[in-house]
């Protein structure tokens, strides 16, 4: 299980924001909804980069269960994302 600190609802965070992911620092470009299932739920998407690697992920979620359904995934191309296989051990903002 991830373990999640927020300062405010993920819901809320926005473009400039600071996110760390297993301790690395990122910042938020943007939130996307990716899929939305149904009134209650939607996968979204935090676009989050590294300035300083000049590295792009995006950390997505259900918005119905959102501390239990973070996954961690790496821009390797032209809109293609792979799941980063290191366990995703914390998020915080």
């Amino acid at each position: 299980m991830v373990k999640v600190k927020q300062s405010k609802p993920v819901a809320e965070l926005k473009k400039g924001d600071k996110i760390k992911v297993n301790g690395r620092e990122f910042e938020v470009d943007a939130s996307v909804v990716l899929i939305e299932h149904d009134k209650e739920t939607k996968e979204m998407a935090l676009e989050i980069f590294d300035e300083g690697k000049d590295e792009d992920f995006q950390l997505r979620y259900f918005t119905n269960n959102v501390e239990n359904s973070f996954e961690f995934y790496e821009l390797k191309g032209d809109f293609i994302y792979s799941k980063v296989r290191d366990e995703l051990e914390s998020v915080e903002w």
